[in-house]
């Protein structure tokens, strides 16, 4: 090669194997309602096997099982997290799920591969009293100051607590969202998937009262902007996540809380364990939380397994008396 010229960039994929992506993406995305860094994700996974069958001079289409356990060996090899090799799996099953019903295979190739067994990672969980101390902190703000930014914080604490609302949810939140029954909030989730999520009356009353100052942002904001139930002068035109995780790591240091622990995120996975540790049943806490399916929520069945526990060790006759001797 001439001194000087630019080395050519290898292909990563055929034109014939990225027309098959573009197509699944758009199902994904006219059928399923996929978020676009969904999209990107499974976009990025399926390129990377397709480049990999590229070099085995194998279209995608007609990748085989074994192809694709070579494909998640290469990866374990070159030290990707099961939780990543998993992953691209889900990503080439859909695709090929995809290519089946489109009538290009005659098989799914993905659908008798086991994933790599992945280390159930509990949810951070903040306690019950570290949640009414953060919360203690806004109401004790707002008592010492009364401005509009922290009405909206005591809103903002109260109303991800009692819903649990993803936090691109609650930013997201249209005005019309809190205009019809008092006692829910509409939403819509991940996929365009509606609900009507239940909150407390605390946290109502917070909500009605952010509401009265809510005009003072809305000067502020963009058009845009003034859709939005928390409406600010950011590209966006509402609320970033960003800011409210900056909110909650100013509230955790006052409450004497590790700033590292407290999130938008760990006050979602709080509001689903206190409702277990409470009483609720695991399908009701799914819908609240807007898991499209069960097994989400599953990461949550050690809290039902120390209930009953707990439930058997204090309520069975024999736990109260104890076992008689044969």
């Amino acid at each position: 090669m001439a001194r000087g010229a630019t080395r050519p960039t290898p292909p990563d994929a055929s034109p014939a194997d990225k027309e098959q992506i573009a197509q699944f993406l758009e199902m994904m995305a006219a059928e399923r309602g996929s978020s676009g860094n969904t999209l990107d994700a499974y976009g990025k996974d399926i390129l990377d096997f397709a480049t990999f069958m590229l070099r085995r001079k194998t279209a995608l289409a007609e990748a085989g099982a074994d192809d694709i356990r070579a494909y998640l060996q290469k990866t374990q090899k070159a030290g990707y997290a099961a939780s990543t090799s998993a992953r691209r799996l889900s990503s080439l099953k859909q695709f090929y799920k995809f290519l089946f019903s489109e009538g290009l295979r005659q098989d799914n190739p993905v659908s008798m591969i086991e994933g790599p067994r992945q280390q159930k990672r509990l949810p951070k969980v903040l306690s019950e009293d570290e949640v009414e101390r953060l919360l203690d902190c806004a109401r004790a703000r707002l008592a010492d100051d009364p401005n509009p930014a922290n009405v909206r914080l005591v809103a903002l604490v109260e109303v991800l607590y009692a819903s649990g609302l993803r936090v691109s949810e609650l930013v997201s939140l249209p005005l019309v969202a809190v205009k019809g029954d008092p006692r829910l909030i509409f939403v819509r989730g991940k996929g365009g998937r509606e609900r009507l999520v239940p909150i407390s009356p605390e946290a109502r009353t917070a909500l009605d009262a952010y509401l009265e100052v809510r005009k003072y942002f809305a000067q502020q904001a963009s058009t845009a902007g003034q859709a939005f139930l928390f409406p600010t002068r950011a590209k966006q035109g509402h609320l970033t996540r960003i800011r409210i995780g900056q909110l909650l790591g100013e509230l955790a240091v006052e409450a004497g809380i590790e700033p590292r622990r407290v999130s938008p995120h760990v006050l979602r996975h709080a509001f689903a364990s206190h409702l277990l540790n409470r009483g609720a049943d695991l399908r009701s806490v799914q819908q609240m939380l807007g898991h499209a399916d069960i097994s989400t929520t599953q990461i949550y069945t050690h809290i039902l397994e120390e209930r009953l526990q707990k439930l058997v060790q204090e309520g069975h006759p024999l736990a109260r008396t104890g076992v008689a001797k044969g």
